[in-house]
């Protein structure tokens, strides 16, 4: 995701060289296999680089470059390559997904299938087209195509399904925060071992289950005035140590001082528009998340429009703020010091 390069970055850093950031990548090389590959929380998905090229320019022409360069890799050493990582160790046939930033003569199923019929033909299974908005089958071994300037890069996925696909998601509802942004929000609040932390408006509890799961030393709380969300944060992060509560984010039934971090994506009238106390008096989310902060505690919010006036009259200080790209919106990253 755009704006979360760097986080992803510094979780590579615990294991592997970074050797670029670009725009929605980063590039690394790891000496071994090694789970944590696989295993990167702020990342959209996780892929095993097979082929680089420039000279791709804006022709449909252009396309042949990358067919060439397709039917060149060593798809079935790569395949060993991802059941080395974790992978799966069969496929049934080939899927890709394209994408590349700029005006070009062709389109991204244009790019897909050029890509994709000597993939298939080399790796001898059936390719799938996804022209016409039509999902391949499960099942088959997914490779990404990005192509920025004139540069392409053709990659394997490592897992069965994209990384941001959490296992634990098995009940999502309109607003539920995408999954590899929570794990950022989290990393930026710098947890640490015993700390407590809280979500005010957890919903369906995905920010909670990510610290819970990154760090499992921590003490989390989720916190939404919708018992709904709350039975359906229960459900997700059953696998977790987090605990859940019924309770309006203007009126937190925690102690004063009592919370090391608060990380949230707070409902200020996009997708879920705020109710309750908030919805009469909004600036009482500021108050509250100061009187629950033990001094110097940290707030992470991630926020569409961020006025933080609200913020500071309550005592909070600005550290920084980030802007991210979120399926078509730009909302900011905040963090802030009780």
């Amino acid at each position: 995701m755009r704006g979360v390069e760097t986080l992803v970055a510094a979780e590579v850093r615990a294991f592997g060289r970074v050797r670029r950031i670009g725009h929605r990548e980063v590039f690394f090389d790891c000496a071994e296999p090694v789970p944590e590959v696989a295993e990167l929380r702020c990342a959209d998905d996780v892929l095993l680089v097979a082929a680089e090229l420039t000279g791709v320019g804006r022709r449909r022409a252009d396309l042949r470059l990358l067919a060439e360069a397709a039917a060149k890799v060593p798809g079935h050493r790569m395949l060993a390559l991802r059941k080395r990582f974790g992978g799966p160790a069969r496929s049934a046939h080939v899927d890709v997904t394209a994408s590349f930033v700029g005006r070009r003569n062709y389109n991204r199923y244009d790019l897909e299938d050029a890509v994709g019929v000597p993939l298939g033909a080399a790796l001898g299974v059936p390719y799938r087209s996804r022209r016409g908005g039509v999902a391949p089958p499960e099942g088959g071994c997914s490779w990404r195509v990005t192509v920025v300037d004139d540069r392409a890069v053709l990659a394997l996925r490592i897992g069965a399904r994209p990384a941001h696909r959490r296992e634990y998601r098995q009940i999502s509802r309109p607003g539920s925060l995408h999954p590899p942004l929570a794990s950022a929000l989290v990393r930026l609040a710098e947890p640490f071992d015993g700390a407590r932390l809280l979500d005010p408006c957890c919903g369906t509890g995905t920010i909670p289950i990510e610290a819970a799961l990154s760090r499992p030393s921590l003490s989390v709380i989720g916190c939404d005035r919708d018992p709904r969300a709350v039975a359906a944060a229960a459900v997700n992060g059953r696998s977790t140590t987090g605990r859940w509560a019924v309770a309006d984010a203007g009126r937190l039934p925690v102690a004063t001082g009592s919370v090391d971090l608060v990380v949230s994506n707070p409902p200020w009238d996009r997708q879920i528009p705020p109710a309750g106390v908030l919805a009469r008096e909004p600036a009482r989310f500021w108050r509250e998340l100061r009187r629950v902060l033990r001094p110097g505690g940290r707030a992470v919010l991630l926020l569409p429009e961020p006025d933080l006036g609200g913020a500071g009259t309550a005592g909070l200080a600005l550290l920084d703020r980030r802007p991210v790209s979120l399926f078509g919106s730009h909302p900011e990253v905040v963090r802030l010091r009780a």
